[in-house]
């Protein structure tokens, strides 16, 4: 039985689409941990997570539409382990499937990691957004097509105000960030490595378990830190700027203070590292 395929129909329109495909698709992954230590041979473990995909190309502006059924397929046919090396073939079928000059995808996932608490090292599992971003452009016959690939970290951390701590006879306000990180490197960095980074940047990281003994620890190694979100996306931006493997950075630091009904702000972006073959 032959069924009419109206995507494939002209469109007269002459207007391309940059994107176009599927969206909000959750599917189940397993995502590498860096081993302790890291060692060359140290066997890797991993978690099982769930993401939402997105899946996209670009549309000539003389197709109707996209087969969006292909997007499915290419992600069914990598099963359901996902690392960043699976990513640039799940692009480069995109690109023969839906004969596009560009593919795109994305993965947002909820990451954990088992943190002991600072005193008594108590243990309990706290969680982290990520998301990898990675697209994939054809190229001409001399020069491989162009592959760009952007890691974002979403974490948590505390900040103590320093201008409150220096008029204050005591104490000081401070509240919870939330720290966005994104990096393209040189070769693959771990998130456990990034998320590091971030921590070691603020008034004090969060725990998910902590006894009376860790909160003193965490009450007063915020006070022997303040920062404000200025010094925080800066403190981000040396330790990025001292890693060799990170050609690119982009921060975004947000305060939800606890002495106003707004929220303190600052991005720091790092110019160039453009996407790479």
């Amino acid at each position: 039985m032959h069924l009419h395929d109206t995507q494939n129909q002209k469109d007269d329109r002459q207007l391309s689409i940059d994107r176009v495909g599927v969206k909000n698709l959750r599917y189940p992954i397993e995502i590498r941990d860096r081993p302790p230590g890291a060692g060359k041979d140290e066997a890797l473990s991993s978690q099982s997570t769930v993401a939402l995909i997105q899946l996209t190309v670009d549309l000539p502006h003389h197709f109707k539409g996209t087969h969006m059924s292909r997007f499915v397929e290419v992600l069914n046919s990598h099963g359901s382990i996902l690392h960043v090396l699976n990513i640039r073939d799940i692009l480069e079928q995109l690109l023969v499937k839906l004969d596009s000059e560009q593919a795109h995808v994305d993965f947002e996932f909820p990451f954990f990691i088992k943190k002991a608490a600072p005193v008594t090292q108590a243990t309990a599992l706290i969680d982290y957004n990520v998301c990898f971003k990675a697209t994939l452009t054809k190229k001409n016959r001399e020069a491989r097509a162009a592959f760009d690939f952007v890691v974002t970290v979403v974490v948590p951390v505390t900040t103590l105000c320093p201008c409150s701590k220096a008029i204050s006879q005591s104490g000081a306000h401070n509240q919870r960030g939330q720290v966005t990180f994104s990096v393209r490197c040189a070769r693959t960095m771990w998130i456990e490595e990034m998320i590091r980074l971030v921590e070691d940047s603020a008034s004090c990281e969060l725990y998910t378990l902590l006894k009376r003994p860790d909160e003193k620890f965490v009450t007063e190694h915020a006070y022997e830190n303040p920062v404000f979100v200025e010094d925080l996306v800066r403190n981000i931006a040396q330790r990025a700027e001292a890693n060799s493997n990170i050609l690119w950075y982009r921060i975004e630091a947000e305060n939800f203070e606890s002495i106003h009904n707004h929220n303190a702000y600052a991005l720091i972006e790092k110019k160039g590292a453009r996407p790479h073959s």
